[in-house]
């Protein structure tokens, strides 16, 4: 058996498997194209100030000079720095088939707690203009050469959006005019309406999401455009979707219009939205109508750049919200189904608990919420994020287990820069959220502990990539002891089929199958990267690790 699995790997690896005919007629190796399903994406979010530096000559704009609290001021990552990451396939080697980064339009100038600890916009969260980019981290040159890189390498691309809320008031940015935003009261969140018709902290501006009224733009808006040369051209287009649309000038309208113009511009695939709670939901199905438009719009206009035939995807930022409310969402004193107002996931902000469970506790749950009331749906799962004080792990003490509770659990994946090669959570010196923020660490790649941790991240990321049983497919378990599950997915002609074992006896392990693959079907172990043919129920495997992650070999892979 060994000898025929080291003849094999070789015959695989150079492509020549179908050279030796009296293999050929007993193999069973599969050569189609792997599906993208949202359902079983792995979402790479970065904070684009913190990821990576590409071009050190757009780090400093708008006379941001003032002194700041530690990792409360730009640090000079840039989109031409993921530009660079994604061409060094570091994406690839991670299994990433997504990536989220936050926002990147043009951010206030100042400087918000001036006097007692200054904070920079360096998260993109405090937009003073939905129509221009943020020159710390793009231009629109540099934002379209992102989204056709990233196509080329299969990644789709996620904005993050925000129409709740502007930017804080600072002495360089003057408050939006009283038709326009609310300045208080502040969210109380006891009930609904405490919780939508409010500004989410002190002096930051909400927008009024509920009004129909007919407003007139910002007069500082007006004068930016007109200093830059594009006042006629952005009123033009204004007047064209106002007439094509029907809709009244209300700021929502507005802000919509911005918003999807990314989309007709540049082919991005989906909108991770901010602050989804805080909106009235029906805005939400005026966005994804007016966003489905758009992306058919571009794919009409650009149809060798077509990826595939999923529609705009739209995830929604519900904080709160858990797998376990499966389709609802509970303020005190009303209900509201996000998913049917224009979302196909909800990040799911339960897993982090969820991950102190054991593995077939949180599999097997998951499965059964997603492959029944939320089966047209689905939730993003994460284990640390850019504001979440209670990760998983915040000390960095378990990355492996980390890997393949949240790369293995059923659902989207989403891993949170860093996660990956460990960076620290806790920053000395650094408050609040500011300590879940720090810059990409590289340098520590150079350690070969965690390039261990890296690799075992990747190896797992390309199992789930290049299989969507992973994170779409129906969870069901084979033994308790040794641990062996499967999972099962299927889209349209397309089946795919995995089995994985955990916390397994390193070196030779025996393996009951029973009868879930065929006899002759060539199986790859993405862990150990070894090739085997099932002859019967029983797979004798031997690796030095405890976990194997097997799957049908196909050719195209």
């Amino acid at each position: 058996m060994d000898s025929i699995n080291k003849i094999l790997t070789v015959f695989i690896l150079v492509g020549l498997l179908f050279s030796c005919k009296s293999q050929k007629e007993n193999l069973s190796v599969k050569k189609e194209t792997v599906p993208f399903d949202w359902k079983a994406a792995n979402i790479y979010f970065l904070l684009t100030d913190r990821f990576y530096d590409g071009n050190p000559e757009n780090n400093l704009n708008f006379n941001r000079n003032k002194p700041t609290e530690k990792l409360r001021g730009f640090k000079g990552g840039d989109v031409a720095g993921i530009i660079k990451k994604i061409n060094e396939g570091y994406f690839d080697s991670l299994g990433i088939n997504a990536i989220w980064l936050s926002p990147v339009f043009e951010q206030i100038h100042g400087a918000v707690n001036e006097g007692s600890g200054n904070t920079y916009a360096f998260h993109g969260y405090w937009i003073r203009d939905w129509t221009s980019f943020e020159p710390n981290f793009a231009t629109e040159k540099k934002l379209k050469q992102l989204v056709e890189t990233a196509h080329k390498h299969k990644i789709r691309i996620l904005f993050d959006v925000v129409l709740n809320h502007t930017g804080p008031v600072t002495a360089k940015d003057p408050v939006w005019p009283s038709d326009w935003v609310r300045t208080r009261p502040q969210c109380t969140y006891d009930n609904y309406e405490h919780t939508v018709e409010c500004t989410l902290v002190k002096n930051l501006p909400d927008i009024k999401t509920e009004s129909n009224e007919n407003v007139q733009l910002p007069p500082e808006l007006i004068e930016k455009w007109k200093k830059e040369g594009r006042y006629e051209q952005e009123m033009k287009e204004l007047d064209e979707f106002f007439a094509n649309t029907g809709y009244p000038r209300a700021p929502r309208f507005y802000i919509i219009k911005w918003l999807t113009d990314l989309i007709r511009k540049f082919g991005i695939d989906g909108y991770r939205v901010d602050t989804a709670k805080h909106v009235e939901e029906s805005v939400w199905d005026e966005l994804r109508k007016e966003a489905l438009e758009a992306f058919a719009d571009w794919k009409k206009e650009h149809p060798d750049a077509i990826l595939d035939d999923n529609e705009f995807y739209m995830l929604g930022e519900v904080y709160g919200y858990g797998i376990s409310g499966k389709q609802i969402y509970n303020f005190p004193d009303k209900q509201v189904n996000y998913f049917k107002h224009g979302f196909d996931a909800l990040i799911n902000f339960e897993f982090r608990w969820s991950a102190d469970k054991d593995y077939e506790e949180i599999f097997s749950y998951y499965s059964d919420i997603l492959s029944n009331d939320l089966k047209n749906y689905g939730v993003v799962n994460y284990l640390s994020s850019h504001d979440d004080g209670n990760p998983f792990d915040k000390k960095r003490e378990k990355p492996f287990e980390t890997a393949v509770k949240l790369l293995l659990s059923p659902g989207t994946s989403q891993i949170y820069y860093g996660d990956e090669t460990a960076r620290s959570l806790e920053i000395s010196g650094a408050n609040g959220d500011a300590t879940l923020r720090s810059f990409m660490n590289w340098n520590d790649l150079k350690n070969p502990d965690t390039q261990k941790i890296l690799k075992h991240w990747q190896k797992i990321g390309v199992f789930r990539k290049e299989h969507p049983a992973v994170g779409a497919g129906v969870h069901k378990i084979i033994s308790e002891k040794p641990y062996l599950f499967t999972r099962s997915y299927k889209n349209g002609n397309f089946t795919d089929k995995v089995l994985i074992g955990l916390d397994l006896p390193k070196g030779k392990k025996e393996i009951n199958i029973q009868g879930f693959y065929d006899k002759g079907t060539v199986l790859i172990d993405y862990y150990s990267r070894k090739y085997f043919i099932v002859q019967d129920n029983k797979l004798v495997i031997d690796t030095p690790f405890d976990i194997i992650l097997l799957a049908e070999y196909i050719a195209n892979n």
